[in-house]
This record gives C-alpha cells, structure tokens and sequence, in this order.
C-alpha cells in the first residue's frame, strides 16, 4: 500500500527538479538555429522610401544589427532611447526591420520619438520575421561582413547587454 503513494509522490518530485532547473535559465538566452549560419535572404520595401527595396546582401562586407521592431510593441519603448543612443555614436549601422505593422503608424513612432536606424525595412506581413525565427518583438541579430548572424538579442536590449556582450562582439567582427 505505501508503495501506491511513492509513485506519485516520486513523479511530483521529477516535476519539481525540472522546474526548479528550468528556473535556472535566462529566458533571453534562448539559443537560435540560426547562429553561426547566413542570414536568410530577403528583398521587402523600405519602411520611409517605399519605393525602394532592402536586402541583407546590400549590407555584405560591413557588421550590421538588424532590430525587428514594432510601433504597437510597448518593450521595442523600452529599447528604443538606448537604440537613439547607439545611433548617435555610430559604431554599426543599425537596419530596423518594422515587423507586423501599418507603415503609416510606424512612420509617426519615429517621427514621435526619433528614428534610431539607418534604415528601416517594411515587414508588413510578417513573412521576414518568420524566416528569422522572431516570435516576439524586439529582437535583434548581430550579422557579420560575411552575412552569418552572430548574436540574437531576445526582447530588449539593456545598457548591460549592449555593453557586455554586444558592443565586445561588434569590434570583435569589425576586427576579423
């Protein structure tokens, strides 16, 4: 009889280690099958020149940041002074890529809180974002002069990260 009360009472404590392991884990550090692989190739419109087209190939031979973004996305708020910021200094070029919106909307977030990219990209149906694997807004790659992104930032960037491990990582790829 007390071994019918073992078992569920072992099966509870095998959940519990795994929670408590999975508790352990930076949610931010969600590893990308795309790291160490070639970004995926794309031709969508530019977010401000409508008529114009952007690819990753027309950023090969330089270390870029891609940052998806939205305007209806209330952490891309969040990020969005540390990505002003990052722009003024001029240490990479910064492409947003406008994930899931209305150009018209987003065009008056930059134009209401300033445009932190060198460009912006229109990916209005999503299709880009999916070829990525972003599943939530912001993220942001690292890419190298050789288009093989190095480095995927899940949800906002932090003045930690951007110091600690983004901006170390950009000089490391502008020096090889």
């Amino acid at each position: 009889m007390k071994v019918r009360f073992l078992i569920p009472l072992a099966l509870f404590a095998v959940l519990v280690g795994f929670l408590v392991v999975g508790l352990q884990h930076d949610p931010h550090e969600v590893p990308s099958p795309l790291i160490n692989k070639a970004a995926p190739a794309f031709q969508v419109p530019q977010l401000v020149v409508a008529d114009k087209t952007f690819s990753p190939a027309d950023m090969k031979g330089q270390v870029w940041m891609l940052n998806v973004w939205a305007s209806w996305c209330v952490a891309c708020r969040e990020e969005h002074p540390l990505l002003v910021q990052l722009r003024g200094t001029k240490v990479v070029p910064v492409i947003g890529l406008d994930y899931k919106d209305k150009r018209a909307v987003a065009l008056k977030f930059l134009s209401q809180h300033g445009d932190p990219y060198d460009m912006s990209a229109f990916d209005g149906d999503g299709r880009v974002g999916i070829d990525y694997g972003v599943y939530g807004v912001p993220e942001t790659f690292i890419i190298d002069k050789n288009g093989v992104i190095r480095h995927k930032q899940i949800g906002p960037i932090t003045p930690e990260a951007l110091e600690k491990t983004i901006l170390p990582l950009i000089e490391k790829l502008k020096q090889s």
